[in-house]
């Protein structure tokens, strides 16, 4: 499916703690940039939000921002003891001080043991750190929608551009046989004109050499060729930017061909026309992932 790289899109998630709302904007670009701003705070979730973005998008300018509104009373750290280790751990305690004879048991001690405290703030982390990524991931759906959307208008234009180029194919072929036919007119009256004269085989080869100079049915049978594989690309599931701009660039070569091989001003009007169409498409697959 064609994806444009030029999107918006935001979501905003409300919950019992605030309000998260997610901004992503996308933009064209040869590579993937991504461009991720947090509050101090959350920063220590940047590495997992690129992990996610990156298993979405494969090119673009990503630029994403979070706005947070905090309830003032939601954040109050309460200190909480783990109250099933504190036994196990003075139990233990007990039962070497039992063997040895000596010590005693310091609750400054017992509290330092890892996992007997826990406060609440931590529990709060992980409940609104979890709301952010998942909003998150809502807010990259969007734009993902939005990319799709995009991506298919962009398909619908490069189609009727590709159709126009055909039909300005179609006037070449058209008009070839009518170009040579009066090329070899030409050649006759300037060989009248100086009154020079040809055995038959001469001529023929003279002809000859000049119709092989002036031939583009091979450039021609190229642009066909071209087209019908750009059209192949626009079906094709994934990135395709890439692939559509180097069909460009083989389809601006043989139009290029096309004006140095023209020796007639409908000829070079159509090939003009025809460079000017690619050069149109190329505009567009600028934008497209």
């Amino acid at each position: 499916m064609i994806k444009s790289m030029t999107a918006y899109a935001n979501y905003k998630t409300k919950s019992h703690w605030g309000i998260v709302n997610w901004e992503f904007r996308s933009v064209n670009q040869r590579y993937l940039e991504i461009y991720i701003h947090l509050p101090d705070k959350w920063r220590r979730l940047e590495f997992e939000i690129r992990k996610r973005i990156r298993q979405h998008l494969i090119r673009g300018r990503i630029e994403g921002i979070l706005h947070l509104e905090i309830n003032a009373n939601y954040i109050i750290t309460e200190l909480k003891i783990n109250k099933e280790l504190v036994k196990k751990v003075i139990y233990a305690a007990n039962l070497v001080k039992m063997q040895s004879n000596e010590g005693i048991i310091n609750p400054l001690e017992v509290l330092r043991w890892p996992g007997v405290i826990s406060d609440s703030e931590q529990d709060n982390n992980i409940v609104m750190d979890n709301e952010i990524l998942n909003t998150m991931d809502n807010a990259i759906n969007n734009l993902i929608k939005t990319r799709e959307n995009e991506g298919a208008v962009l398909k619908s234009l490069i189609e009727k551009k590709l159709e126009s180029i055909k039909k300005e194919i179609n006037k070449i072929r058209f008009h070839m046989p009518e170009v040579l036919k009066l090329q070899h007119k030409r050649v006759l009256e300037k060989l009248k004109n100086i009154e020079v004269q040809l055995e038959n085989y001469r001529f023929e080869q003279e002809l000859l050499m000049i119709a092989q100079r002036i031939d583009i049915t091979e450039e021609l049978d190229r642009i066909d060729a071209h087209i019908n594989e750009t059209f192949n690309i626009l079906e094709m599931q994934g990135a395709v930017g890439r692939r559509l701009d180097f069909m460009m660039q083989e389809l601006s070569r043989e139009s290029n061909t096309l004006l140095s091989k023209s020796i007639n001003s409908d000829i070079t009007t159509y090939a003009i026309e025809l460079k000017v169409l690619i050069e149109q498409i190329r505009e567009q697959i600028q934008n497209i992932e």
